[in-house]
């Protein structure tokens, strides 16, 4: 992605920081963050972040990968129902962008 264009999910759902948090970790899915990474990764303030992160943990959209010392590595937890809505969600928003793009190119072509 472009640096300063905005993801689908973004463009749909806005940037609160909960949405942000949300799309950095769907973009980097499979890695694991610290959470000081994950804010930085998401453009959001550290408060934000700590003040959303009860949310991701109660519906489980984040899961603990590795500990060392006292710091914890966090991933997108894909086996949470709440993360394959948000992933079938950003699946059906680039599959419509698609489609879009090729009706557009059509046209195009036509003329």
């Amino acid at each position: 992605m472009i640096m300063g264009e905005k993801s689908l999910l973004l463009q749909l759902t806005g940037e609160m920081p909960l949405f942000k948090i949300m799309d950095f970790l769907v973009d980097n899915k499979g890695m694991d963050f610290s959470k000081k990474d994950i804010a930085e990764g998401a453009d959001v303030s550290k408060a934000s972040l700590f003040n959303y992160w009860p949310e991701l943990e109660k519906h489980n959209i984040v899961k603990v990968t590795r500990t060392f010392g006292k710091t914890k590595l966090y991933t997108l937890n894909t086996e949470s129902p709440v993360t394959k809505k948000i992933l079938e969600l950003e699946s059906t928003l680039i599959r419509q962008a698609m489609l879009k793009a090729a009706h557009k190119e059509e046209l195009v072509a036509e003329t």
